[in-house]
């Protein structure tokens, strides 16, 4: 079979590209596929669309080479502030409250909006002599064997390597052609995604409203603008969706409350179905997976981007290390090595936050006052409520070197 580089990587949204730079920082080549037309730096208008970045993930964007252009862009979580309430009622009075303040590594994360991140990221690859980007065209067939496997592209032309990546989303079709299986249900829930300009400055503060139909996430933008995850029942949702303007913004005050004062629409606004999605396994014979390819959770605690990071950094690391070993990068054994990495780790937050949308997503008075209750005994628990702070930073468990913010 004819190489044309280490790894074929199928998906140019955002883990594809960072897997590409993660492996050639260590000296591995790689072909990414990219069925999107290919994008021109970031695009001159705001669509609406941003990210919530872990400190980890931060980390090993610094590490690649791409935080220090970045970071202009950015606004530092300085505090997330959860807390339990109904439409036009205001929080309730027991809350939870994680401040910068308590870990000694500075901001628990960074939110960014999507068209900086994509932009560099691109503008990365495009600069590497080990990546080849080739969008417009998709992966249409795979065939794995002893010596690597070869793919098919839509016009007929074909391209091997060692390993292919799925990095391909939750309907992933390089896992579907590997037999990979899935686990998930729907949640009857579809995120509402938009961002606004208010009045009054929101000094870095993200907030995390549980409401009956789903929770309402403010996340703190440069300036005096927030993105704005909020979940609604799947009608209901649709019916907003469809709404002009001024109507959706009616039905999101309420939510939203003053405390921020007036708000208006900042960009595009977005809608997608919630459900979950997990992978039976992470690899198969000369495959991986990586992202929301190899797993898909609900968006409440705005670990989507930062799980899928934990992949690439992990995936990369044992590749390179196999490879500097002379060992053959796509082998049964390699593969097994960063399954074991990632499988728990993914499967206990798939669950944490399968739990807490089903606990929260409901008006049940008796689960609503333990729930509350839950909220304000932790917040007073400075060991406890330490720990989940260092988990949302990114910053427990066995971390990959790239999220150590350390080269492969």
């Amino acid at each position: 079979m004819e190489r044309h580089c280490d790894v074929l990587i199928v998906g140019g949204g955002l883990n594809g590209p960072a897997l590409a730079l993660a492996l050639a920082s260590g000296g591995l080549s790689s072909v990414v596929i990219d069925a999107q037309p290919r994008a021109r730096r970031a695009a001159p208008e705001f669509d609406g669309r941003a990210y919530a970045l872990a400190l980890s993930s931060r980390r090993m964007l610094a590490a690649l080479g791409l935080w220090r252009d970045l970071a202009a862009q950015a606004q530092a979580i300085n505090d997330i502030k959860i807390s339990d309430g109904r439409a036009g009622e205001g929080a309730a009075p027991w809350h939870l409250h994680f401040d910068r303040n308590e870990i000694d590594e500075g901001p628990m994360g960074h939110f960014l909006e999507d068209r900086y991140l994509r932009g560099a990221l691109l503008d990365a690859i495009d600069g590497s002599d080990l990546i080849e980007h080739r969008s417009e065209t998709e992966a249409v067939a795979q065939a794995p064997g002893p010596g690597g496997i070869a793919v098919t592209l839509g016009d007929g032309s074909r391209l091997g390597a060692a390993l292919l990546v799925g990095c391909d989303g939750r309907g992933s079709r390089v896992a579907a052609r590997a037999g990979i299986a899935r686990l998930g249900w729907e949640y009857r829930q579809s995120a509402l995604v938009c961002a606004v300009e208010h009045e009054l400055p929101h000094h870095g503060i993200a907030h995390q409203f549980f409401m009956p139909p789903g929770p309402l996430a403010i996340l703190p933008l440069p300036g005096n603008r927030s993105s704005i995850v909020w979940t609604e029942a799947r009608d209901r949702a649709a019916v907003i969706a469809g709404l002009g303007p001024e109507a959706y913004l009616a039905e999101l005050r309420p939510r939203f409350g003053d405390f921020l004062g007036d708000i208006r629409l900042a960009g595009a606004r977005f809608g997608y179905p919630l459900g979950l999605s997990l992978a039976e396994s992470f690899a198969a014979e000369r495959v991986a997976l990586a992202g929301d390819a190899a797993h898909g959770i609900h968006p409440l605690a705005g670990q989507g981007l930062n799980l899928g990071l934990r992949d690439v950094a992990a995936l990369a690391e044992v590749l390179v290390e196999a490879h500097r070993r002379g060992l053959d990068v796509g082998a049964p054994d390699v593969l097994a090595g960063y399954q074991r990495w990632r499988r728990f780790d993914t499967a206990m937050l798939v669950a944490a936050t399968d739990g807490l949308n089903r606990l929260f997503s409901n008006d049940n008075p008796l689960l609503r006052l333990g729930r509350d209750l839950g909220l304000g005994l932790v917040n007073r628990l400075p060991a406890l409520r330490r720990g989940l702070i260092r988990e949302a930073a990114g910053l427990a468990g066995d971390l990959p070197k790239l999220l150590l913010g350390r080269p492969i």
